[in-house]
C-alpha cells in the first residue's frame, strides 16, 4: 500500500475523511443516480480498508465516517421540511441532518466496532463486518419505531436482482449486498483477483430468475384507476388563497374527458389533498362526488376526532357519503407527534405543554378496503407508510396497493424519488400492483413485477388514466417466509464464526486511531 494511502488510513481524521468520502459515494446507489455498481465498489474498498484495522475502536471510528457520508448523502432531504417556513425554521436544517447522519451511523459505528473486536484476522473481520452491517440495517428498521430508508440492498431497485425481493425481502438485498461486497476482503490481498471474480459472480446469480420474473406476462387488464396529482408545493397548500386554486385543480383533474383506456372505475387523490372538512351538511362531499362524475373517489384529509386529529383516507360514494375510511397507523416521529408529548405536556410549562400536545393520533393498524363493484380490495397506505415491508407484510394480502403521499414535504431532488422506489419494491415483494397518488409527484402505476406501467413527472399537474394491472396468483415466498431467513442466516453465521478456532481481538480501551 502506498505510504500516503497509509496514513490516510491510519490517521484519525484522515480515515474518517476517506471513510465518509466512500459512505458518500455509496449513497450513489440510491435513487436518482442510481449507480448501484459504483455503490457496490465503494463498500467492497470500506471492507478492504476495514480489514487493516484490527482495534474495535478505530473500527468503530472508520464505520461511523463511513455511515455519516452514506446517511448525509442519502437523507439530506430532510432539510427541505425546514425551509418550507425559512425565515422561522431554516436555521434548524443542519442541526436536522447533523442528527439524523450522526445519529444513524452510531449503528454502522458499533457493527465495525464489533467486528473488529471479535475477528481475529482480517478475513473474520470481513465476515464479522458484513454480518454485523446486515444486523444493524435490521435494528435500523425496527428501533424507535424504525426507519428502513435507504437500506444497503435498495441500490438494486430497479436492477434485475432487486427481484431477490420477492424471496427474502428488503433485508435479503442487503445481506446479498454485503456478502457479496466483503467477499473479496475475505479471500484476503494475495486472492484478491479470485475475491472479485467470486463477487461478481455472486452478484450476477439472481439475475436469470430476476429477468425471467419481470418478464411474466400480464394477463390483460382491470377497471380504469384514475390518479390526480394537482401540484400544490408545500409552501403554498394550506395558504387560505390558494387552497380554493387546487381544491378546483383536483375537480377539474377528477372530471376531465376519459382517454382511449375507458372510463374510470375510481378516483383517486393524494394524501392531505382536501384541506376542506368533511362535515354534515357543509356540501364538500357533495361536490368532490359530483366531479366524481358517478364513480367512487378515494380522497386525502384530515380529520378530527374530539380534540384527536387523524391523517385520512376515506371513500366517497356517488351519492356523497363515506363508505370507508382509514386512519393512518404508523406516524412519523417529530413530524406528525411528538415521541413522549403526553408526558412532555403534563410537567412542562403552559405553552410548551400544548404545543407537545399537538400532533396526529395514529389509527387502528393496517386492513384492507373494498371501494365498489369489481375494484377487488387494495390495501390503503398513506406516505411513510409504504417504506415499511414487515407492516406490509404482516397484513392481509390485498388486490393491490393504494399509496396516496404528499412528498412536497421533501423537495425534487432526492427524497420523492426514494419514496417511488420503495413502492417498487413492495410490488415485487407482495407480487400486487401499486398505485400511487402523489400531490407533487411521482405519481405512478406500478405493476405487479415493479415495473413503472404509467407516471406523472415532479412538478407537473395532470391525472394518470391506467388499467388495474393484475396481481400474481402465487403469492411471493416472502409473503410466507418473511423476515425469518435473513435472521436465520445471520444467527448461523454468528454461531459458525464463534465456533472457529481462535481468540477474538480484545477491545483496545486507548483510543479511534491505529
Amino acid at each position: 500500500m502506498p505510504d500516503r494511502l497509509a496514513g490516510w488510513v491510519a490517521g484519525r481524521w484522515g480515515s474518517f475523511i476517506l471513510f465518509a468520502a466512500l459512505g458518500g459515494v455509496m449513497a450513489l446507489g440510491q435513487a436518482p443516480v442510481g449507480w448501484p455498481w459504483l455503490a457496490w465498489l465503494a463498500l467492497v474498498l470500506a471492507f478492504g480498508l476495514f480489514t487493516l484495522v484490527n482495534r474495535a475502536r478505530a473500527a468503530a471510528w472508520r464505520g461511523w465516517a463511513l455511515g455519516v457520508g452514506y446517511f448525509a448523502g442519502t437523507t439530506f432531504w430532510i432539510v427541505e421540511p425546514f425551509f418550507v417556513d425559512p425565515w422561522r425554521h431554516g436555521w434548524m436544517a443542519p442541526f436536522a441532518l447533523a442528527g439524523m447522519a450522526g445519529g444513524f451511523a452510531i449503528l454502522w459505528s458499533a457493527a465495525f466496532g464489533m467486528a473488529a473486536g471479535l475477528g481475529r484476522g482480517p478475513s473474520r473481520r470481513a465476515l464479522w463486518g458484513a454480518m454485523l452491517l446486515v444486523a444493524a440495517e435490521l435494528l435500523r428498521a425496527h428501533l424507535w419505531t424504525g426507519f428502513p430508508w435507504a437500506l444497503l440492498g435498495h441500490i438494486w431497485i430497479g436492477q434485475p436482482q432487486m427481484h431477490l425481493a420477492a424471496l427474502g425481502g428488503p433485508h435479503l438485498l442487503t445481506l446479498f449486498t454485503c456478502v457479496s461486497a466483503a467477499l473479496p476482503a475475505v479471500l484476503g490481498a494475495r486472492r484478491a483477483a479470485l475475491g472479485g471474480i467470486a463477487a461478481v459472480i455472486l452478484l450476477a446469480l439472481p439475475v436469470p430468475y430476476g429477468l425471467w420474473r419481470a418478464g411474466l406476462p400480464v394477463e390483460g387488464g382491470g377497471p380504469v384507476v384514475r390518479l390526480v396529482q394537482p401540484n400544490a408545493p408545500q409552501h403554498e397548500k394550506w395558504d387560505p388563497e390558494r387552497i380554493p386554486v387546487f381544491f378546483e385543480r383536483l375537480l377539474e383533474e377528477t372530471s376531465a374527458p376519459a382517454e382511449q383506456v375507458g372510463e374510470p372505475a375510481l378516483v383517486a387523490w393524494p394524501e392531505t389533498s382536501l384541506a376542506y372538512l368533511l362535515e354534515p351538511g357543509n356540501g364538500t362531499a357533495q361536490i368532490v362526488a359530483a366531479a366524481a362524475g358517478g364513480v367512487p373517489i378515494v380522497v386525502g384529509l384530515q380529520q378530527w376526532d374530539g380534540r384527536a386529529a387523524r391523517n385520512s383516507l376515506v371513500v366517497i360514494a356517488p351519492d356523497a357519503s363515506v363508505t370507508a375510511s382509514y386512519d393512518k397507523s404508523h406516524l412519523v416521529p417529530f413530524g406528525e407527534y411528538i415521541p413522549g408529548g403526553h408526558l412532555l405536556g403534563r410537567f412542562a410549562p403552559q405553552g410548551l405543554a400544548e404545543a407537545a400536545m399537538q400532533g396526529f393520533e395514529p389509527g387502528g393498524g393496517l386492513r384492507l378496503i373494498a371501494p365498489g363493484a369489481g375494484l377487488g380490495r387494495f390495501l390503503p397506505l398513506i406516505c411513510y407508510e409504504a417504506i415499511f415491508a414487515e407492516e406490509i407484510n404482516a397484513a392481509p394480502r390485498a388486490d393491490w396497493v393504494l399509496h396516496i403521499t404528499n412528498d412536497a414535504w421533501f423537495g425534487t431532488v432526492s427524497g420523492p424519488y426514494q419514496h417511488l422506489a420503495q413502492a417498487r419494491l413492495r410490488a415485487v415483494e407482495q407480487g400486487v400492483p401499486v398505485l400511487r397518488a402523489a400531490n407533487t409527484g411521482v405519481s405512478a402505476v406500478i405493476d405487479a413485477q415493479g415495473r413503472m406501467v404509467a407516471s406523472l413527472p415532479m412538478g407537473a399537474s395532470g391525472h394518470i388514466d391506467a388499467p388495474l394491472p393484475p396481481r400474481l396468483s402465487t403469492p411471493p415466498p416472502y409473503r410466507h417466509w418473511g423476515d425469518w431467513p435473513v435472521f436465520a442466516v445471520l444467527v448461523l453465521a454468528a454461531l459458525m464464526l464463534l465456533a472457529l478456532p481462535g481468540r477474538a481481538i480484545p477491545v483496545d480501551p486507548r483510543g479511534a486511531s491505529d
